[in-house]
């Protein structure tokens, strides 16, 4: 299988798409939201959505060097 970087505007991206070669099975798109939409506040958690799959361990020392200290056996 084999990925290409179509980057441009819609009609370019999808003349790209037309002279590729092969089946294409999936597409991954990016749209950017409309630029009048509301800008996120510095006061939004733009993490509140990931909640549910973080993890809360109490006494964990997460420090950078505590993360870049080997332990015994590593």
């Amino acid at each position: 299988m084999k990925t290409h970087v179509l980057t441009g505007s819609k009609g370019e991206i999808a003349e790209s798409v037309v002279r590729i070669d092969g089946v294409i099975r999936e597409a991954i798109v990016f749209v950017e939201e409309p630029s009048d939409s509301l800008p996120v506040s510095s006061e939004e958690d733009i993490f509140a959505e990931m909640e549910p799959f973080t993890v809360r361990v109490g006494g964990v020392d997460d420090s950078r060097e505590s993360l870049y200290t080997r332990l015994v056996g590593e």
